[in-house]
């Protein structure tokens, strides 16, 4: 499939663009992270570290080590949302080389910021929520994400089993779609730019990296049935936390999901309202998850601008609303974060049924 082509850009995008330029010229300061996300970073990054050690070395009471399994699975999700996100989009400083050092950190987690680029930057920005093109929408035969896929008669169930396949996308992305990737050089129908030598040699030694520290060292230290449940339940928490914040901003109820026309290969609007008719925010005044979550929740400001830091989302939020308003295009948000889980709930349960 070819990739699907955009009407050109709008006044409505051109004028965004100016304002939020503005904004930033007027105040004098950079859209990338300031030492507010620095230290957030270096804390999830070393309370990671001192509970893997004390999970692996120091093995609590069963009950606590499950707990503690937990939370490193929510610590896992938030250097993903936090570090490894800006990291990758060029975001998170103002020099290269820590940008890139913040995007390595998917690579001790046991993926790939190499494919994860083509696959989030590349792809799931460019088309978000075009099917067959958007990665992220394919979680087939399992679930039905979009309209235009087909259904099975599992999917009238669909809205009750959720969370039990988001549970294993950690996993199943670690140990088995980075491979296939690299092995057949595509994100879905997205051919994977040509990789040098270095990515080669750093795909697969994070691998075994990845390998040797959260399943030889864990076994040898624990046992094999210790290590198994443990990082059983890290895994499937992990999967649980990315899932959902990503579910909620693009696949409810409110959210469309176009699909280009068949004989010119074009989709309907230009790429920025595109982005606003895909995408959704939530709970933007729970300053604590957004803290937690990178700021995910502002998932307007981060597809309209991805090159931003998600510190500033919630300046730059006001301007978008504002002219957002202006234009007359509607801005997608639910103001508290179960109101957007219930929309995705009956988002599947309408998928599943009709």
């Amino acid at each position: 499939m070819r990739p699907p082509r955009f009407n050109a850009a709008s006044s409505f995008h051109s004028d965004l663009k100016g304002r939020v330029k503005n904004y930033f010229t007027e105040k004098n300061i950079s859209p990338t992270g300031n030492s507010k996300l620095y230290f957030k970073a270096i804390l999830m990054v070393t309370l990671y570290v001192v509970v893997f050690i004390h999970l692996v070395f120091f093995t609590p009471f069963w009950a606590i080590a499950l707990l503690e399994a937990i939370l490193l699975g929510a610590l896992a999700a938030g250097i993903g949302f936090n570090v490894m996100h800006d990291g990758a989009h060029g975001s998170f400083s103002k020099k290269s080389w820590v940008n890139e050092l913040a995007g390595v950190t998917i690579n001790f987690l046991g993926a790939n910021v190499f494919m994860w680029k083509t696959k989030h930057n590349v792809v799931h920005h460019s088309f978000t929520n075009v099917d067959e093109v958007d990665d992220d929408m394919n979680a087939r035969p399992l679930l039905r994400l979009c309209p235009n896929q087909k259904k099975y008669a599992i999917h009238k169930y669909q809205h009750r089993y959720f969370l039990l396949v988001y549970s294993i996308l950690y996993i199943y992305w670690v140990f088995f779609t980075d491979y296939k990737k690299y092995v057949t050089k595509k994100v879905g129908t997205t051919p994977i730019q040509k990789m040098d030598v270095k990515e080669h040699v750093v795909f697969w030694g994070f691998k075994a990296i990845h390998i040797l520290l959260f399943v030889a060292l864990p076994i040898y230290v624990v046992g094999f049935l210790p290590w198994l449940v443990g990082f059983l339940v890290y895994g499937i928490s992990t999967g649980i936390f990315l899932s959902v914040v990503f579910q909620l901003a693009h696949s409810l109820e409110e959210t469309e999901f176009p699909m280009p026309d068949k004989d010119s290969n074009k989709l309907e609007n230009d790429w920025a309202v595109h982005q606003l008719k895909t995408t959704a925010n939530f709970a933007t005044k729970n300053k604590v998850l957004s803290w937690m979550i990178g700021g995910l929740n502002f998932q307007i400001e981060h597809h309209l601008f991805p090159n931003i830091s998600h510190i500033h989302y919630p300046a730059i939020s006001k301007i978008i609303k504002d002219t957002c308003r202006e234009y007359n295009i509607a801005y997608i948000e639910h103001p508290k974060m179960r109101m957007a889980f219930a929309s995705h709930v009956n988002h599947l349960r309408h998928l599943g049924r009709s």
